[in-house]
Formats: structure tokens, C-alpha cells, sequence
């Protein structure tokens, strides 16, 4: 069992990274003796995505601009149909806006995703992936192990590395490489916007290119108008803007009972140093949600989606880590309540359903696991020897036929509560 992890403190946001590796107080013009077509050398500070490799240095406002028009535009996919914002809407918490369990995608919008698409917004302070991460709420001693990285795996450590993963993807925009991106880019409308942003020659080598349209999306998905706006009712109640209803008061509480809810302590509901909470520890958790059979990819018996151990990461030493096998980052609940599809693999569809699964898991598997030679076969996306891996911790816990954890009236205040979290440019459900 993983000691309780705390809140992870505020990183830099990229783009105040990116406009201070660019000099980005105002837009200037390199130097000569510092063009990017001088002789390269080969060090850190040129490997890095970071390196000031551009004639023109952008305005941060100038690269969130052209990072909006990317993220909208249908033409860097394969199908020439399919843009960020086809799954990531910004109606949903720039979330998927249907109700699938994953979404299509592929060269001809016909290939079925493997894993449910998870809301970009409050993705700012997201540290890079570590195997051991050490909680400095406490004396710098408690190992909480895996921690950190963007996608369901934790295997892009920053937003321009998580950028790469969908346009490239089989099962999402399926380009060939980023090369074929960077050509649509400067063949397409943008071309002359960019020009003028990073200079005349900024698609004259691939690097250049490609690391002028990855920074253009990084940079937009670190707007807080867009990504982490921090108008919830729940943002409001902390300025002390308006009180919780009863019901949401009774759901905060519930959400913070250890012996009850016990959401906070994955998903903290308290800042950390004055800034305003996250709802997520960045860490890795298996809950063992049971095998979406409708999952084209779970049509073979002997296919597993195991996160942290694979099939899509592929660089962590499992064989000598099996406690991994099974473990998914935890996403922020802020603006759950607008998602219909939930887990990593999409199996629930309402935050009803899912609370109700957190409180009778245990108590009452077979509402949620088939049934394998007359006996219920509990968590049923995971190999038998993967299986201890599996979170007991309350909610979960109890024997077959024990009381859940949560009645169904609690479950309506834990309910409320959530949709506290809701921000206002989404409404209240």
C-alpha cells in the first residue's frame, strides 16, 4: 500500500519558460553573430527545445495565438478532418464532447482509440515524471514513488513532448512524422503568421520548424483564460466569494473523510504555499476498473492496457517493478462533472456510475465484474498476478455483501460537490 501522497507545489508555467529562454521581452531581432545559421555545436544548450534558434524572437502573446489557430486546425491530421479541438473541445473542458469511450481518429476517422481522452485544462503545473517522487510537505524522506508526466502513463514530460503523441498516433491524427506536420504548416494559411512571428527562415531546417510549431501549442495551452480560469463555485467559496450549500458542504466533507469519501487524499482539495488546489497528487493509482469489452483492442484475451508498464510506455524497467502493472496517473476532478466518459479506458459514463463503483466495488463486485466459471472474477482487466496492485484504501474495502462505504445519500452530497468544481464558462452540470 502507497503512503498518502501531498499536494505537489505550483511549477513554473512553459510559457513563462519558453518567453524567459527566448528573451521574450519584447519581439527583437538576433543578432547576427547569433543566427541560428551560425556553425551548431553540440551542447546541452543547443540540444535543448528551449535554444534560442530563431531570428525573430515571438511574443508569448503572438505564440498563443498561432498555438490557438493550430490546435483548431483539421489539416495536420491524416484525414484532413481532425483537429486538437476535435476531441479536446473547449465546450468540455477542452475534454472529449461525446459520450464514447474513446475516440475515432486514423487516417479515414475510422480507427477506434485505446484509451479515453482526458481534459487538458488544469494540466499547468504538471511535473516531469519520476520514479521517486519526495514529498517536501512532510521532511523530504517519504517516497511516493511513480509521480508526474502528461498522459495516462506519465510518458511526456511536457506539453510540447504530449503534443508530438497525438499527431502521430495511429488512433488520433496519424501523421507519419512531425516533418509531415511542420510541411502542412508551412504550406498551409499559418505560413506567413509564422514568418513574421519567428522569422523568414523559420521553416528553412526541420528542427526549426518543428520546434516553432510545438512551442506555438505549448504556449496556448498554458492561457489561464483557457486552461486554468479558476471560476468554479468552489474557487469562489475559497476568495470567500459566496458559501457552499449544504449538500456541497456535506460533500466537502465526505471528500476529505479518510474513512469515508477519502478523495482528498489523491485528489487534495486544499492548496499548497496560497495557491488554489489542483484536485490531483499527479501520481499513479490502480483502481482496477473493469475490461471495456467493447474496445476493439479488447477483443483479444491476451491484450492488457497496464499504463505505467504499457503497451504505449515502453521505457520504465517493469520486469523488476510489477507493482506498476496496472497504475494510472490520477487526473484533476476539477470540471468532472462535464465529462461522459470516465477512467482510462472510458468504461463509466456518468459521475453517478462511478461513485457508485468507488463505494461497492468490493462490497458488490458482481454489479461490476463478469462472471468466470460461476465465480465473480474481480477486477478483470488485469492479469492475475497484477491483480494486489489493486487501491484498498477507503472508499474500496469491505467483503461481499458488507455495507458500502457510501450511502446514496452521501453519494448525492460528494455528487454536489463535485459540480462545484464545474467552471463558470461550462455552467453548473
Amino acid at each position: 500500500m502507497k503512503p498518502p501522497r501531498g499536494s505537489i507545489p505550483s511549477f513554473c508555467c512553459a510559457a513563462v519558460a519558453v518567453a524567459a529562454a527566448l528573451g521574450c521581452r519584447e519581439a527583437a531581432t538576433v543578432p547576427e553573430a547569433a543566427a541560428p545559421n551560425a556553425a551548431p555545436t553540440d551542447t546541452a544548450a543547443s540540444r535543448s527545445f528551449n535554444a534560442d534558434r530563431f531570428s525573430r524572437r515571438p511574443l508569448p502573446a503572438e505564440m498563443t495565438e498561432l498555438g490557438r489557430a493550430l490546435f483548431f486546425d483539421e489539416r495536420l491530421s491524416a484525414s484532413g478532418q481532425m483537429s486538437c479541438a476535435t476531441c479536446h473541445d473547449p465546450r468540455f473542458a477542452y475534454g472529449p464532447p461525446n459520450d464514447r469511450s474513446t475516440q475515432l481518429g486514423g487516417p479515414h476517422l475510422k480507427d477506434v482509440g485505446l484509451r479515453a481522452v482526458p481534459s487538458l485544462r488544469y494540466l499547468q503545473s504538471v511535473p516531469p515524471f519520476t520514479e521517486h517522487f519526495f514529498d517536501e510537505r512532510t521532511d523530504g524522506s517519504n517516497d511516493v514513488g511513480p509521480t508526474g508526466g502528461h498522459g495516462w502513463d506519465g510518458r511526456a514530460d511536457s506539453k510540447h513532448d504530449q503534443a508530438k503523441l497525438p499527431l502521430m498516433s495511429k488512433y488520433e491524427m496519424a501523421n507519419a512524422d512531425l516533418d509531415t506536420v511542420v510541411a502542412q504548416v508551412a504550406h498551409g494559411p499559418l505560413a506567413d503568421r509564422f514568418r513574421a512571428t519567428f522569422g523568414s527562415d523559420v521553416f528553412s531546417d526541420p528542427t526549426r520548424g518543428s520546434v516553432a510549431v510545438l512551442m506555438c501549442l505549448e504556449v496556448f495551452q498554458q492561457s489561464p483564460k483557457d486552461f486554468y480560469p479558476y471560476t468554479s463555485r468552489y474557487d469562489a467559496y475559497l476568495r470567500r466569494k459566496l458559501e457552499l450549500s449544504p449538500s456541497e458542504r456535506r460533500g466537502l466533507a465526505l471528500f476529505e473523510d479518510p474513512h469515508k469519501g477519502n478523495c482528498a487524499s489523491c485528489h487534495p482539495s486544499a492548496g499548497y504555499h496560497g495557491a488554489f488546489p489542483q484536485f490531483t497528487d499527479y501520481g499513479f493509482n490502480a483502481l482496477g476498473v473493469p475490461r471495456n469489452r467493447r474496445l476493439p483492442a479488447n477483443q483479444d484475451p491476451a491484450f492488457h492496457d497496464l499504463g505505467l508498464c504499457g503497451p504505449e510506455r515502453k521505457d520504465l524497467d517493469v520486469a523488476h517493478h510489477p507493482e506498476y502493472c496496472g497504475e494510472f496517473r490520477v487526473p484533476s476532478l476539477r470540471n468532472v462533472a462535464v465529462r461522459r466518459a470516465f477512467f482510462h479506458n472510458g468504461i463509466f459514463h456518468t459521475l453517478a456510475e462511478v461513485m457508485a463503483f468507488y463505494a461497492e466495488r468490493d462490497t458488490n463486485p458482481a454489479r461490476w465484474y463478469p462472471r468466470t466459471h460461476g465465480h465473480v472474477e474481480a477486477f478483470d482487466d488485469l492479469p492475475p498476478a497484477y491483480r494486489k496492485n489493486v487501491n484498498v484504501e477507503p472508499p474500496f474495502g469491505g467483503k461481499p455483501g458488507a455495507a458500502p462505504a457510501l450511502g446514496k445519500a452521501e453519494m448525492r452530497d460528494l455528487s454536489a460537490f463535485m459540480k462545484a468544481l464545474t467552471d463558470a464558462d461550462l455552467g453548473n452540470e
